[in-house]
Parts: structure tokens; C-alpha cells; sequence
């Protein structure tokens, strides 16, 4: 896998624990349907954008996540 490197965006590990942070992560959508879920994810990804507040940063995520998909 080849690692992409950004101006803005930091791709390395950053979080203390990312199992722990993504078993969280898991257990927050336990008893959500799934319109709920996609909600909940939604509002997570507004909260943490807000803290982040770099245009510049958000948009590289965008094309992070976007680049990581490839379409058949």
C-alpha cells in the first residue's frame, strides 16, 4: 500500500489507543438503526470539522477518503 503524503493532513497515527478509540467509535451506533447511524456519523463528522476548522485540512481528508475507494 502506497502512502499518500499531504501538505495539511496529518495520515500517520495520531490517536492514543485507535483500538479502544474504534470500539468506541462501534459501540456509540449500538441500538441506532440504521438512518440513525448515518445521522450520528454525520453529526460527528460536523462536530469534528468545526474543531478542526482548517479548510485546507478538511479538504485533503475529503480527498484522502475519497482517493481510498476505487470504483468497478
Amino acid at each position: 500500500m502506497i502512502q499518500q503524503t499531504y501538505q495539511f493532513l496529518t495520515s500517520q497515527i495520531n490517536i492514543d489507543n485507535p483500538d479502544d478509540f474504534y470500539e468506541e467509535l462501534i459501540n456509540a451506533h449500538e441500538n441506532l438503526t440504521n438512518d440513525e447511524s448515518q445521522k450520528f456519523n454525520a453529526k460527528l463528522i460536523m462536530v469534528l470539522a468545526n474543531h478542526i476548522g482548517d479548510r485546507d485540512v478538511l479538504t485533503e481528508a475529503l480527498d484522502c477518503v475519497k482517493n481510498s475507494y476505487t470504483r468497478v
